[in-house]
């Protein structure tokens, strides 16, 4: 018999439930997995864009063999990292499962699966920073990044020019995910987490999916 407090055994009992419920794109319509997200895409000739984000989390304990595997090689911080999707108004598609933070971007969309979705499933675009660069190689180009520079030294000045402007054009295109992501980080819990770090996947899934509903629900109010 469970000796936490009853408040304790309540939040244990419904996160997993609103977790699973995944996030709202219409009234009764969600989407819960990275495949369902890429053939919604297809379904309505949409473009995705994605980023990954960290959470910070309590260091894990001395003498745990996977303690370093929690530092973010970005911040140098214990974290733990997720991919998230919208389309490109923004709005909230998927949030995908806690990774601990020293895997890389790249290696976390291929772990999730995004690369055989994309060449295995409908021609879906996807919009992403530099730390998905190699993905649009092995997907046909169907992930786009910020252009590669081809003059490291001494580039002519309308070189310069243009890889400003094709850089400020990609970045201006995927903005929004950014934006999400900082509602999503409104949440205490995901701006740094002090609790289990079991429960991120939960809490990550379940904030995303609460804001996914506000953001349909506010839509709908906004049409009337």
């Amino acid at each position: 018999m469970s000796t936490a407090p009853p408040f304790t055994r309540a939040i244990g009992e419904v996160r997993p439930l609103l977790a699973a419920r995944g996030c709202t794109i219409a009234p009764g319509h969600r989407l819960r997995t990275l495949a369902e997200v890429i053939d919604h895409l297809g379904t309505h000739g949409g473009t995705g864009v994605i980023d990954g984000t960290e959470v910070r989390v309590r260091r894990p304990a001395a003498g745990r063999t996977d303690r370093e595997k929690f530092i973010s090689g970005k911040n140098k911080q214990n974290a733990v990292k997720s991919m998230v999707v919208t389309d490109a108004e923004g709005r909230l598609l998927f949030r995908s499962p806690a990774e601990s933070a020293s895997c890389a971007d790249i290696t976390h969309a291929r772990k999730l699966g995004l690369v055989r979705l994309l060449t295995e499933g409908p021609a879906v675009k996807i919009l992403a920073d530099a730390g998905y660069q190699g993905l649009g190689a092995q997907t046909g180009g169907r992930v786009g990044t910020p252009p590669h520079r081809k003059f490291k030294k001494n580039a002519p000045d309308w070189y310069e020019e243009m890889h400003e402007r094709q850089r400020k054009a990609h970045s201006s295109r995927r903005i929004r995910v950014e934006h999400r992501i900082g509602h999503l980080k409104n949440w205490r819990s995901l701006a740094r987490h002090h609790g289990r770090r079991e429960h991120m996947t939960d809490i990550i899934q379940f904030v995303a999916g609460l804001l996914s509903h506000q953001q349909v629900a506010t839509a709908s109010g906004a049409r009337t």
